[in-house]
């Protein structure tokens, strides 16, 4: 049994570097494993396998963990930010934006409404680990593991959240990738006008070639010092904001200091810095592990009606989103890309974007990061009106 704090962050680093590795050079069935089951999730899955047949010592690694997990998911959050450039995604265009905070309304009404059918079967505090999940489901893996910090939601409930994101979520993306060949109709029902969206994502695409930058000993050296030093001055911040509000708690205006900062840097020569998103991977790994260090397999006994609630989110969503393409006139692509840059963010929307043309994943990827800008307040202020109807 490990006891020693290093050890055991050494052990949790280890496992997500060896099952990284492992996905990168996949190959026949495990590629299409792989494809299916995120290496997140993974990480998730067997760092709790450790926990339950007791692999450290939960007590003596308590320091380690308490030390680490706050301060590497605002550091986390930080260089995820980075790549989010408000004025690039404000080009965008109005109607495209308008389908994409269409979606976030009706992904945070799904939670409302799936809470309350289900509250009976999940259990009253069943918010939380929703409230985690709707971080994920409107912006990314990330926006859920602040919200977790941000609520103190329980590693249980993290893990019913992560088993939701896997399987609901797949799903989620097939029936999507399903619907494309349904485009041309579907747009005619709605009388959609696709010329605006052409036209962006011909200029994002030229911008999108002329900044890409090489990744550096020295771009990485500075994006890990800046979100450290970010993280360290944010509890400060966070403390003192809170003393001074008295309002929420402290790691809610933390995270919430940690988003300005990281806005505010994605303008300056900081936020074209390469290497952002491989950082942010990083942090996201070991913050992934940590979480799951102290939860056990044995609290996951509700999982099916957790599976259930999350269908049940994605059923309203897809009804709410079906009448506003009505309303509105909003194409398909406009829909199916909202959607997908809340739900899977920027591992999957561009992916469904690439599906309609090529010349439209910079549109899918800018609504993703949009997602991981508004993720983390709106999920927390989905769980709180959760929280008020339990």
């Amino acid at each position: 049994m490990i006891t020693d704090g290093f050890t055991y962050a050494a052990v949790l680093l280890f496992m997500a570097a060896f099952l990284v590795t492992l996905d990168k050079n996949a190959k026949g069935g495990l590629k299409k494993f792989f494809k299916y089951v995120p290496v997140f999730v993974l990480c998730y899955i067997f760092a709790m396998i450790l926990c339950t047949f007791g692999a450290w010592d939960l007590e003596a690694t308590k320091p380690a963990y308490s030390a680490l997990k706050n301060n590497l998911t605002y550091a986390m959050v930080f260089a995820m930010l980075l790549r989010c450039d408000i004025r690039k995604v404000l080009r965008l265009g109005p109607r495209m934006l308008a389908g994409f905070f269409s979606a976030t309304a009706s992904i945070m009404l799904g939670f409302i409404g799936a809470f309350l059918i289900m509250k009976p079967f999940i259990g009253s505090d069943a918010w939380k680990g929703l409230g985690a999940l709707c971080g994920s489901w409107i912006g990314g893996s990330g926006n859920m593991v602040a919200v977790q910090s941000a609520l103190n939601i329980s590693e249980g409930d993290m893990g019913y959240a992560l088993v939701i994101d896997s399987i609901d979520y797949s799903l989620w993306v097939v029936f999507l990738l399903w619907v494309i060949r349904l485009a041309p109709s579907f747009n005619k029902w709605t009388k959609a006008d696709t010329s605006r969206l052409d036209e962006v994502s011909n200029r994002l695409e030229e911008e999108a070639k002329t900044e890409k930058k090489p990744i550096t000993m020295q771009s990485l050296i500075l994006l890990i010092g800046s979100a450290f030093m970010v993280s360290a001055v944010a509890a400060n911040v966070g403390e003192k904001l809170f003393e001074w509000t008295n309002f929420s708690d402290k790691a809610t205006w933390t995270v919430l200091f940690v988003t300005a900062a990281a806005l505010i840097c994605a303008v300056t020569p900081l936020g074209k810095t390469a290497g952002s998103a491989e950082v942010s991977s990083i942090l996201l790994y070991a913050v992934i592990g940590l979480l799951a260090s102290r939860a056990s397999l044995t609290e996951l006994a509700d999982a099916p009606a957790w599976i259930l609630t999350g269908f049940i989110v994605l059923t309203i969503h897809a009804l709410l989103m079906f009448l506003v393409c009505k309303l509105f006139k909003l194409d398909l692509f406009t829909a199916g890309v909202a959607s997908l840059a809340n739900i899977g963010g920027t591992a999957s929307a561009p992916v469904l974007a690439g599906s309609y043309s090529g010349s439209l994943v910079p549109v899918g990827i800018l609504m993703a990061l949009l997602g991981y800008v508004v993720g983390t307040p709106l999920a927390t202020l989905c769980a709180n009106i959760m929280k008020a109807l339990a």
